[in-house]
């Protein structure tokens, strides 16, 4: 048993930012299922313990339990709800990293999320038709996050191919589309906080694609606040824009450095023209590794 935790635990400290995720959000999943059955065991039901990490409509409620707007991104209904959004996060969190940093995408992870939170509390209590039921509706799921990883993916590269098994190749604007339509037409639905959610991440993550190329990074407030929390101090001082200094002498050694840095970012810009016309499978070892070295920057 020993051995087998010591392996999880390595897998995560090895795996890539949207690997991490997964396991969280597994993590969280078996022990809420867990807690369930042995709630069960003694005829109690753990529905109201969990609603204390769930996200309520109700603006009142919500006061009770702020955290609410961040648990709620990690919890799942079902094996098959869990499930659903690990595949999506799975696919495009790798499609995420070719274009962006993992610190990028932990920020938005959590951005988005938080935007589809307010999206499904503000929508609740502003439609009449939600009146009724906001006493007693609750928001689970990485749904608004996963979605915000992939419309920025969508914004940044939109005619990036994907191949689908028995559909084919789809440009990701397409794929984009369909998925904000769809969320559109399902808003009166019997799962209508879940595609008002989705809506929400959708808008996140366009505003942080959009954002970024405009040089502002809408995330980095939260990473700040990730790193503060888990007590990641190295990443905070490393992120601090460094006081000017004046150094007499190392022109020849600054102006190679800015020589090859320019090298590597039109060799990268060389890339991702190369994989927007060709698809991922068209580029090399060594230009996969290119990419891949340069979204951990």
């Amino acid at each position: 048993m020993g051995n087998i935790i010591s392996e999880i635990q390595n897998r995560y400290r090895q795996g890539d930012t949207s690997l991490r995720f997964i396991f969280i959000n597994v993590g969280v999943f078996l022990v809420t299922a867990l807690v369930s059955i042995a709630l069960a065991l003694f005829n109690l039901n753990g529905a109201g313990i969990f609603r204390w990490l769930e996200l309520p409509a109700s603006i009142i409620r919500l006061c009770y339990q702020p955290w609410t707007l961040i648990t709620y991104m990690f919890m799942h209904a079902n094996l098959m709800h869990l499930l659903f959004n690990m595949l999506w996060l799975y696919c495009f969190g790798r499609l995420f990293l070719l274009f962006f940093s993992a610190r990028h995408l932990r920020g938005l992870y959590f951005f988005g999320g938080i935007v589809g939170g307010l999206f499904y509390i503000l929508a609740y209590n502003i439609f009449p038709y939600f009146k009724d039921s906001i006493d007693y509706s609750y928001l689970l799921g990485a749904s608004a996050s996963v979605l915000a990883v992939s419309i920025a993916v969508a914004v940044k590269s939109p005619e990036y191919k994907v191949n689908f098994m028995f559909i084919g190749t789809v440009r990701l604007k397409y794929i984009a589309l369909i998925l904000v339509v769809t969320d559109l037409m399902m808003i009166t639905s019997g799962n209508a906080g879940g595609h008002i959610s989705h809506l929400g991440g959708a808008l996140g993550g366009w505003l942080f694609t959009s954002q970024l190329q405009k040089g502002r990074d809408i995330t980095a407030w939260i990473n700040k606040c990730v790193d503060i929390c888990t007590g990641n101090w190295t990443s905070l001082r490393a992120n601090r824009k460094p006081k000017m200094k004046v150094h007499y002498g190392k022109h020849r050694q600054n102006s190679h450095h800015n020589t090859k840095k320019k090298q590597q970012n039109d060799e990268t810009d060389r890339i991702l023209d190369k994989l927007k016309q060709s698809g991922y499978e068209s580029l090399t070892d060594e230009e996969k590794k290119h990419l891949f070295n340069a979204g951990k920057k």
